[in-house]
């Protein structure tokens, strides 16, 4: 089929309108071990009752109902996916986003020009101060506040309360934008990425603790080819929901527990390998977070990408600001332009590390819809962009799939999700297992300078300056020696002068 180029316009839209566009990438105790459960592909469906360690939302226990936990989040990838939560006594209703790539829980603690509520914890009675500031930078935006704790409780799903740690955000930059509908973000990755430190018991550790659930938690992101929807999803503390998804579930290994950091072994764009160095993929981390709206890239694997999907689709020409989020491109409403892109397919590697599964997104999900103009004509953006540092697997990704964090058994699920379809077609697909023989047998790059250890070097440093400086003062205090007649010896001004 050939493309109607009178149907084709690349309308000069910077993404100032897009501000939606929400990018927070950033950083418990470790998790109690058990023996890994099934190879690299979990059992069939009809097995799922009886495996170790997995509990199903269908199996509701205690003060948890899973299935209450089904659409309970609101949103979509352009303004963050948020929870609604009852915080302190009385309980003050807040829509939280939902951020697998951090680890603080922090609401909006004063009034801000660009939400309409936030948390008063002076009208909360079980409310407690610990006086400590804190601060945390994304990649977007940024905030400064105080941390606390007060009682939680989420309406759909947790009939309980429980006690978390909260940070109340009292100054911000870029951090709350126009249209966004949520006033805090909910960080679900591990203790090791919270401020001020990793001493901070996260919310999801809490709950765990407190409530005895399991250490498991899964995710269903359904905006998948819609703009500015309320279309939501799920977000099931504790277990899995088997309604959210069809198939079976693969899992690849959590490679270390920050970030909810993966292996990526190689990437195929239309079926055809870009054959890199697996490195590449992984050379500053590879993570999977719901915060980040898009699948962001290094740049050397970004470029490699965009050759390759302009090799392989039935577009020339394209301006390179389309590619980079500069322009939209339009089409006539009577064209679906997804038809002329690839595939795009990443590879994992899975729990048994000889194998790998394939997880492959259609053009829907990255080809992305965002507004109609003149109402003859559909614009759409593209879901790619290119990192400094990390790969980035967002929400581009994430609303084709279940995600099942199991932070007990150390890796992450992928599912088809039941809601990844546009125009009843399927937009997501998963495949495997393939061997690994062609690939290193370790993609990721030993990185030691990490953070955590960055803080450590810092702190070193300083205690070392510390030890000069109070070395300084006491020989600054130290009794002089005072010498007569003028006599000039090796302590004298003279000779020190002249050695300098």
């Amino acid at each position: 089929m050939g493309v109607s180029w009178t149907g084709f316009c690349c309308w000069l839209l910077w993404l100032g309108f897009c501000g939606a566009q929400i990018t927070f990438p950033l950083r418990v105790s470790s998790p109690p071990t058990r023996a890994q459960w099934g190879p690299l592909l979990n059992a069939s469906r009809e097995n799922k009752q009886n495996a170790p360690g997995l509990s199903l939302a269908s199996e509701p226990g205690g003060s948890i109902n899973f299935l209450a936990m089904v659409d309970n989040l609101q949103g979509d990838s352009g303004r963050g996916y948020y929870l609604e939560l009852d915080i302190g006594t009385p309980p003050q209703k807040l829509n939280i986003l939902v951020d697998t790539g951090s680890s603080n829980f922090a609401v909006a603690g004063t009034p801000d020009p660009d939400i309409s509520t936030y948390f008063d914890s002076e009208k909360s009675s079980t409310y407690h101060a610990f006086g400590i500031g804190v601060s945390v930078q994304y990649t977007q935006g940024s905030w400064v506040g105080v941390l606390g704790e007060d009682v939680i409780s989420v309406p759909k799903g947790l009939s309980s309360n429980f006690t978390v740690n909260i940070a109340s955000i009292i100054e911000s930059e870029n951090f709350f934008l126009p249209g966004v509908k949520w006033v805090g973000i909910l960080g679900l990755a591990y203790a090791t990425l919270a401020k001020p430190s990793s001493s901070v018991t996260t919310f999801f550790d809490s709950l765990v603790n407190q409530e005895h659930i399991p250490n498991i938690f899964s995710l269903q992101m359904c905006g998948a080819g819609l703009a500015s929807s309320d279309r939501g999803g799920s977000l099931v503390l504790g277990g899995i929901e088997p309604s959210l998804y069809s198939g079976d579930v693969w899992y690849t290994p959590v490679t270390e527990e920050w970030y909810y950091q993966v292996e990526i072994l190689k990437l195929e764009v239309g079926g055809i390998n870009l054959n890199m160095d697996c490195i590449e993929y992984n050379a500053d981390k590879a993570i999977v977070d719901s915060g980040t709206t898009l699948l962001r890239l290094p740049q050397k694997v970004f470029n490699s990408v965009v050759d390759a999907i302009t090799q392989t689709s039935l577009i020339r020409g394209f301006v390179s600001d389309f590619w980079t989020g500069g322009q939209l491109a339009c089409w006539d409403k009577a064209e679906k332009p997804w038809t002329y892109f690839p595939e795009i397919s990443i590879y994992l590697r899975g729990v048994n590390s000889s194998q790998s599964f394939r997880i492959t997104i259609k053009p829907p999900l990255y080809i992305q819809y965002i507004l109609s103009v003149q109402g003859s004509m559909d614009c759409y953006r593209f879901g790619i962009s290119p990192s400094t540092g990390a790969l980035v697997v967002g929400a581009t990704v994430m609303e084709g799939f279940y995600v099942i964090f199991d932070r007990a058994q150390k890796r992450v699920g992928f599912a088809v999700s039941t809601c990844a379809d546009v125009g009843g077609s399927q937009v997501s697909e998963i495949s495997g297992p393939f061997p690994t023989t062609d690939v290193s047998s370790s993609c990721v790059a030993t990185n030691l300078l990490r953070e955590p250890i960055m803080w450590i070097i810092s702190y070193v440093l300083m205690a070392m300056c510390g030890i000069i400086l109070l070395i300084l003062i006491i020989l600054l205090l130290l009794p002089r020696r005072h010498h007569q007649d003028g006599e000039v010896n090796d302590a004298s001004s003279l000779v020190q002068n002249r050695w300098k």
